[in-house]
């Protein structure tokens, strides 16, 4: 009985493997064109899918400064920002998120928004694999292109449109900055007129664009 549980353990490691690691190499070079969090999305779902070439770079710069500084520096998973989170919890202060751009592209691409330890373990897990299967600038453009970037409303190219009336091909620092501002809290943020919070944090992302083009924080993407 136990010989069976085991071969049937190891039958299911072996097949979910195989699966898993074929679904991310096929999506080093398809376009993600839905995913859990827009199944589930009662909405209904504005997207458009965009090659990275067709985003301003400004997106890029401004997600960056926003959400993952050292993107080009890590294998996935930015240990100074784990321990810093963990330090300031640890203090009882404002809980500060530590996810990269990796890891939040591994979560909207291949499992479901919330949290649990469960998910936490097949987020690192496809984290691990999209690090070493695919290169920073797929990573990046398979984020840009499942974020949510407002109510229904996925992608930077959907987003742009929503807000700007333009193509995400043409974003200045500041419209980039405001889409960035929106990534964490899209269901709360707004991109037009922003006010309070959401302005001053605006603001300051489009100051750090001009530090990531300057330190080449971004060169990992164009490279």
């Amino acid at each position: 009985m136990a010989l069976r549980i085991l071969r049937f353990i190891a039958k299911f490691v072996i097949w979910w493997l195989v699966i898993t690691v074929a679904l991310v190499i096929a999506l080093r070079f398809l376009p993600v064109t839905y995913t859990a969090t827009m199944l589930m999305d009662e909405r209904g779902v504005t997207r458009d899918w965009e090659p990275l070439s067709r985003i301003d770079r400004n997106m890029v710069s401004a997600v960056i400064a926003a959400e993952d500084s050292r993107f080009c520096e890590h294998d996935g998973f930015d240990i100074e920002a784990i321990e810093d989170a963990l330090e300031e919890r640890a203090a009882g202060g404002r809980q500060r998120g530590a996810s990269t751009i990796s890891q939040q592209t591994a979560k909207n691409v291949f499992l479901w928004q919330g949290g649990g330890w469960f998910r936490k373990g097949l987020e690192a897990y496809f984290t691990f694999l999209i690090e070493n299967l695919w290169d920073k600038r797929r990573i990046m453009e398979v984020y840009l292109n499942v974020a949510e970037t407002g109510l229904g409303t996925y992608g930077v190219e959907a987003g742009a449109q929503r807000y700007f009336g333009h193509s995400a091909a043409r974003l200045s620092a500041d419209e980039a900055s405001r889409i960035a501002t929106v990534l964490p809290s899209p269901k709360t943020r707004e991109a037009v007129n922003p006010s309070g919070f959401t302005a001053r944090y605006g603001n300051t992302i489009e100051a750090r664009i001009g530090v990531v083009r300057r330190d080449g924080l971004d060169n990992c993407v164009y490279e």
